[in-house]
C-alpha cells in the first residue's frame, strides 16, 4: 500500500490518500457526517403533571434547541414529551420537518393552561399554530391528550419559568 500526503496551502487544508481507497474514504466520511447530523439530540428533562398524569418532558429552551426539537427521533416513550419554552407569550407555530413520529402539540399560556391542541403528521411542513399568544408548547405522541381526555383549559403543573 502506498500512502501519499499532499498539502494545498491556497485552500487551507491537507489531503491524505491511500492509493486505491480515496473513493471509499470519501464515501465513509460523507456517511459519517450525514449520520452525525441526523443523530437525535436529547435535552435536559423536567417532570410535569396534568392531574394524575406524570410526564417526563425534555426541555427545549434555546432557539437552537427549539429548532432541533424531536427531529430524527424514531420513537418516544408513552408518557414522554418535549416542552418548548418561549420567553414571552407569542404567536407560535410548529411544523414536522424531519420529524419521524406522529405528534400532538398543546399550546399553553403563561399560567400553564392549554390554549389549543393540534394533531401533526410526520415529515410535513404544515403549520400548526397557537390560537393566541403562547408561552409554552408541549409535544406528546399523537393522540396522547385525547386518550387522557385532556382538553383546552386544562392546567399543566411543574412548568419551568
Amino acid at each position: 500500500m502506498r500512502l501519499s500526503f499532499r498539502t494545498f496551502p491556497s485552500l487551507g487544508f491537507a489531503f491524505t490518500r491511500l492509493a486505491g481507497c480515496t473513493a471509499l474514504a470519501l464515501a465513509l466520511a460523507s456517511l459519517s457526517a450525514a449520520h452525525a447530523q441526523a443523530a437525535p439530540q436529547h435535552f435536559a428533562t423536567t417532570q410535569l403533571n396534568i392531574g394524575i398524569h406524570l410526564i417526563k418532558a425534555e426541555v427545549a429552551q434555546t432557539e437552537a434547541e427549539r429548532e432541533q426539537g424531536l427531529m430524527f427521533r424514531e420513537k418516544m416513550g408513552d408518557n414522554e414529551g418535549m416542552l418548548f419554552l418561549f420567553k414571552a407569550p407569542a404567536g407560535v407555530c410548529m411544523w414536522m420537518k424531519n420529524t419521524l413520529i406522529p405528534l400532538s402539540v398543546a399550546f399553553l399560556d403563561e399560567k400553564g393552561e392549554i390554549i389549543n391542541i393540534e394533531e401533526m403528521k410526520p415529515e410535513t411542513l404544515d403549520s400548526h399554530c397557537a390560537k393566541r399568544g403562547a408561552t409554552y408548547a408541549l409535544e406528546m405522541n399523537r393522540g396522547w391528550f385525547k386518550q387522557k381526555n385532556i382538553k383546552p383549559g386544562t392546567r399543566i403543573d411543574g412548568l419551568p419559568r
